[in-house]
């Protein structure tokens, strides 16, 4: 899947979130990025053993206070050659789609709308044992 499809299916999710949350998106930016640095892998513990799809950077809505203004957007950024590759392992695994062009391209709208929203979750201030919860 070339780079403009992927972003497409990004703007995709977040345009799909339901009024209520994406009417409380306040000053942040969704970006797609290739891949998270070594440096970045090393940061948080995943270097050699795991993987990142997305990261949220910023002040968490739950965070702000009445001194929160004039400060660059948060971002959102979700990272494409991960989720390509957990798409890749989800559409191999017992699919119902008649062919595994279709197999793929569900797996990759699957996983990338997972992974906004569980950033968007961080943004509004939710934790990664939060998220877990809704998740599972």
């Amino acid at each position: 899947m070339d780079a403009e499809r992927f972003e497409e299916l990004v703007d995709e999710a977040v345009e799909s979130l339901p009024p209520e949350f994406a009417e409380r998106l306040d000053n942040v930016d969704v970006v797609v990025e290739a891949r998270p640095s070594r440096r970045l892998l090393r940061k948080m513990g995943l270097a050699g053993r795991g993987t990142l799809l997305g990261l949220y950077e910023g002040v968490p809505q739950s965070r702000r206070d009445h001194a929160y203004g004039a400060v660059l957007p948060d971002r959102i950024v979700i990272y494409r050659e991960p989720v390509l590759a957990e798409a890749a392992e989800r559409a191999t695994e017992g699919n119902d789609a008649p062919d595994a062009s279709e197999a793929f391209d569900q797996a990759v709208r699957d996983v990338v709308r997972t992974t906004v929203l569980h950033e968007i979750g961080h943004h509004f201030g939710l934790s990664e044992e939060d998220l877990r919860r809704y998740e599972d």
